[in-house]
């Protein structure tokens, strides 16, 4: 095990706080965790009311293979990633969940919009492992406690993706107005549809946040 950061040495919270590097890296955190668990979390049910496949095909081709591609990336990132500019990586990755976001909610075919839920899992699989290594290059006598709040913050974003998705799609398919504008989709298809769009935000602040750094 790496021996802890003494504590004469360690750079305070209150340090931290004050720096701007550190704000984008909590910045980045909240982001990693609702881009990740919007996607996951609503994946099942937005094949099944939003793309009409039955639920064993949804969760299959969707949250299933989402952990897949999730898992390989992050064991890409283990095995490389010494060899990896973690900047240009995460630069990359958010850009491809853009992408993953947008064909999910725009796809008119169902297996496409599902290989598109299924790619998110790759392009966030760098995320939450990579901000906390830019951190830690950035600040190597930040401590137990830096990685805390770290922490913290991808749970809030964990939390906070999932609940805006359903507001927004909530919000959505109950407006009288919205459907009358979209004839051609049901309230469940045009809220989840929009709240799908609407999670394009999260990986958006990421990429922002890295050309900020």
């Amino acid at each position: 095990l790496m021996p802890t950061v003494p504590e004469d040495e360690r750079i305070p919270l209150k340090k931290l706080f004050a720096s701007k590097i550190f704000l984008v890296a909590m910045l980045l955190m909240l982001c990693a965790g609702a881009s990740e668990l919007a996607m996951c979390q609503w994946s099942s049910l937005f094949a099944e009311r939003a793309l009409g496949v039955s639920k064993v095909v949804g969760d299959l081709m969707g949250p299933c293979l989402f952990a897949v591609f999730m898992g390989i990336g992050r064991t890409i990132y283990g095995v490389w990633g010494e060899k990896i500019n973690l900047s240009r990586a995460l630069a990359l990755c958010a850009g491809l969940c853009i992408l993953c976001y947008l064909g999910t909610a725009l796809f008119q075919s169902p297996m496409l919009a599902l290989l598109s839920c299924a790619l998110c899992g790759f392009s966030v699989s760098l995320m939450w492992p990579g901000t906390f290594s830019l951190t830690a290059a950035a600040y190597p006598k930040g401590g137990t406690a830096m990685f805390g709040v770290l922490a913290v913050l991808g749970d809030i974003g964990c939390s906070a993706g999932p609940a805006l998705m359903g507001a927004v799609s909530a919000a959505v398919s109950s407006s009288a107005k919205m459907q009358a504008a979209f004839p051609g989709l049901t309230a469940d298809q045009l809220g989840l549809k929009s709240g799908m769009l609407f999670c394009v935000l999260f990986p958006a602040l990421i990429l922002l946040g890295i050309f900020l750094l």
